[in-house]
This record gives C-alpha cells, sequence and structure tokens, in this order.
C-alpha cells in the first residue's frame, strides 16, 4: 500500500470513530477542508465510497462498515505490535524514598540519571514506611539509619550525622538552662515507636533521660522539620535541614551527634535480576560520593 494510502486510512478511521469530520478535524489537528480532500482521496483510490453524505453530517456507507472494522483491527494490532518492540528495550526502575529526602537531594540530581539512561523508565515511590517495603512493588529503597538491619541487602549510601534541632525558644531554653534542663519542658519527637535513635543519642552525650510519656511519634521527616519549626518539640536531623539551620528557621542544639548515621540503599535479594537497580546503585553511590 502507498504511504499516503496507509495515512488515509489512518484518518478515516479517526473520522469513523468521531463520527463527524469536524471533530476528528479538531482532534487531528487538521482543517475540515484537509481532512475531508483525503477522505476523498482515499475513495477514488479503493473505487467506493466510504461515507454516505447527509445536510447533518456523515454516515458509514455499508462497505465503509467493513472497512473500519477491517482497519481499526489492524492498527490495533500494529500498535500493540510496535508497543512490545519498543518496550523491550525499556525498563522499569521504581525507587521507593521519602519525600524529605527526595526533595533536598534525590530530585535535582534526577534529570543526570534519565539522561545518562534514556531506557529506563523511572518511578519515584514517596513511602513512610521505609522498613516494610516487601509488597510495595518497590525495587530499592533508601533508608535513613545506622544501617543495621537484616531484613534486607544494604549499600551504604552517605554518611549524614544526625543532631538535635529545635526553633529558636527551644535553642534559647538550652543556651539558658543548658540541654539537660531545657529537656525537662521540651517534647521529643521521634520517628517511629521503637526508634533508638534518640536513645543512642542520649548514650552518647552522656545525659540521663527519665522515661517520658511526652513524646510525639511523627514518621514522616518533612512533617517532622514542620513540626519543629512550629515548636512542638526536638528532632534529630542532619545536614540536609542546612537551609534552614542558615535562614535561622531552625537551630543546632548540640555538638554531640549520632556519626554513624547516613542514609543506605535497601533491596531484596533479587532486585539485582533487574538491570536497571544496578544501573541506579552504580549512578546514585557516584553522585552521593561527589
Amino acid at each position: 500500500m502507498p504511504s499516503h494510502h496507509y495515512d488515509a486510512l489512518r484518518l478515516f478511521v479517526a473520522v469513523a470513530h468521531y463520527k463527524s469530520l469536524s471533530t476528528a478535524a479538531e482532534h487531528l489537528h487538521l482543517t475540515k477542508g484537509a481532512l475531508s480532500h483525503q477522505i476523498k482521496r482515499l475513495e477514488n483510490a479503493l473505487g467506493f465510497m466510504v461515507f454516505d453524505r447527509h445536510a447533518r453530517g456523515i454516515t458509514l456507507s455499508k462497505k465503509g462498515r467493513e472497512l473500519f472494522d477491517i482497519a481499526q483491527q489492524s492498527f490495533a494490532q500494529l500498535d500493540k505490535a510496535i508497543e512490545k518492540i519498543t518496550d523491550e528495550h525499556i525498563h522499569s526502575l521504581t525507587i521507593g524514598v521519602t519525600t524529605y529526602f527526595a526533595s533536598r537531594w534525590l530530585s535535582p540530581k534526577l534529570t543526570g540519571f534519565m539522561q545518562a539512561h534514556p531506557n529506563i523508565r523511572l518511578r519515584i515511590q514517596p513511602m513512610i514506611d521505609l522498613v516494610n517495603f516487601a509488597g510495595e512493588e518497590v525495587d530499592l529503597a533508601i533508608r535513613w539509619g545506622d544501617g543495621r538491619w537484616d531484613d534486607c541487602q544494604i549499600i551504604p549510601l552517605m554518611n549524614c550525622p544526625a543532631w538535635p534541632t529545635g526553633d529558636k525558644k527551644a535553642y534559647d531554653l538550652v543556651e539558658k538552662d543548658g540541654f539537660e534542663n531545657a529537656l525537662k519542658k521540651l517534647t521529643l519527637l521521634r520517628d517511629r515507636e521503637d526508634s533508638n535513635a534518640w536513645s543512642e543519642w542520649f548514650d552518647l552525650s552522656g545525659f540521663t533521660i527519665e522515661k517520658r510519656s511526652d513524646t510525639l511519634i511523627i514518621p514522616d521527616p518533612s512533617v517532622r522539620v514542620q513540626a519543629v519549626l512550629d515548636g512542638q518539640g526536638i528532632a534529630l536531623n542532619d545536614s540536609l535541614v542546612s537551609d534552614e539551620i542558615l535562614n535561622n528557621k531552625l537551630y543546632r542544639l548540640s555538638n554531640i551527634e549520632l556519626s554513624n548515621y547516613g542514609y543506605h540503599l535497601a533491596y531484596e535479594q533479587n532486585a539485582l535480576s533487574n538491570a536497571a537497580v544496578e544501573d541506579f546503585i552504580n549512578w546514585i553511590t557516584k553522585a552521593a560520593g561527589e
């Protein structure tokens, strides 16, 4: 079939689908006159009318209906085959990550990955609970902590020590009364009920901490940062809040830090069967090193 006949058949199917030359022309970004001319050329080539013209519009002729059924099925099969051939070269990859890490570190760098790997269809899956990511259809997760997890494979990504942060009132209170005394008037913000981060920090600092009931569990780190800004308590944060620190919105309350904390890549053993996972691991570890 000459290529112009193929194109005309595509246009014919569109007109038959919309049952209107005007509507089809609008969706195809053509003028109604140009589209009508193409349909007439097709009819001349075929030797029969594909549409019956009426004062109120057009309807498929008997042979036009037969042609529409055949062409519609053929184009659907062709589109499916082309999609299959194209997708053989496309790999899908889903990364589970908090909005906190995605917006403050990962997102600005992703253009580099996509340019280097145009054959990978990347999806960023915002997640709060990155400990239990099995069953979430996530190929790779980025966790915060000390890396001591035995439920999956772990690759250290970047060291990012954690230290106490608060708003201006909390900072002034610590400056006035000292951290240990100020703590009696401050609420601790935690990420999980079973989190050991604060306990480890107190062990490291040498401060005594009594069993407290005035703690607030906020799993989402972005929400937790906002809670500190709103004066709801103090939380362990890292250098990803540097903008807030520089702008005097958040204050570092102590020089003592959990130096072994940071971000880690977490994945299940069979995840590496997806070649895109290894490509992403290579890219992000290099980006973190830079």
